[in-house]
């Protein structure tokens, strides 16, 4: 009689399903990652990345939901699984993106900084980090944790979007202080929607649909986000 074996089950992904073993070839990749609070996830957010990805050519984007966010502390925010619900089928159709528990699955306030380091520590020298964010959230990046280390970990792309103009003093801020002069500042071609806006207009009745993918609008009908406050 033959020994029976149970099945080998296969292990979770460190970072994320398609990406987790970028780099292990030993060829030098460029990784994005994406970094918000996605509540909801928008076009404008895929356009944005698309945008990036293809500027600075890196091999795969990978968005990463925060799970408790400090920076928005005291605000009452989607809960992380459904944000994750989200971006995750709003990106399942484009090769070169991904989503990742990496932040939602870790206790406590989300720092970028603590991301970046699991990611470096993931990942070989031969994958080089790109971290992407909004230029108004890039600016206050002083008040980030361990601002001073995060241009060590990864490059910083800071992009534009409509209602937030680049002007030349947050240009030279952002690229002269010693903790973040190596930000690469971009404008990129993107639709004025905001998740706050989203919010409000599935709160009002209004239709969302075209301004998020429509697995998001779905998501959002079926499990009745946003109905009950901004």
């Amino acid at each position: 009689m033959g020994v029976s074996v149970a099945p080998t089950q296969a292990a979770s992904p460190v970072v994320c399903e398609r990406f987790d073993a970028l780099g292990s070839d030993g060829r030098h990749a460029r990784l994005g990652i994406m970094g918000g609070t996605f509540d909801p996830i928008h076009i404008g957010h895929l356009a944005c990345a698309e945008q990036v990805r293809d500027l600075f050519e890196l091999d795969a984007v990978v968005f990463m939901p925060a799970g408790d966010p400090w920076m928005k502390r005291g605000r009452s925010i989607t809960a992380a699984e459904d944000r994750f619900a989200m971006v995750k089928a709003a990106v399942q159709d484009n090769p070169f993106f991904d989503a990742s528990r990496l932040e939602i699955d870790r206790a406590g306030e989300t720092y970028t900084v603590d991301t970046l380091r699991a990611l470096r520590a993931h990942y070989p020298d031969n994958v080089e980090l790109y971290f992407i964010s909004g230029a108004d959230a890039m600016h206050r990046i002083l008040e980030w944790r361990d601002a001073t280390e995060l241009a060590r970990l990864a490059r910083l792309v800071a992009v534009s979007r409509p209602g937030y103009e680049i002007d030349d003093a947050r240009r030279r801020y952002m690229l002269t202080h010693a903790a973040i002069r190596h930000v690469s500042v971009i404008e990129a071609t993107a639709l004025a929607v905001s998740s706050t806006d989203l919010r409000e207009k599935v709160r009002s009745g209004r239709s969302i649909r075209y301004l998020v993918p429509r697995v998001v609008s779905d998501y959002v009908e079926n499990h009745g986000l946003y109905r009950g406050g901004a």
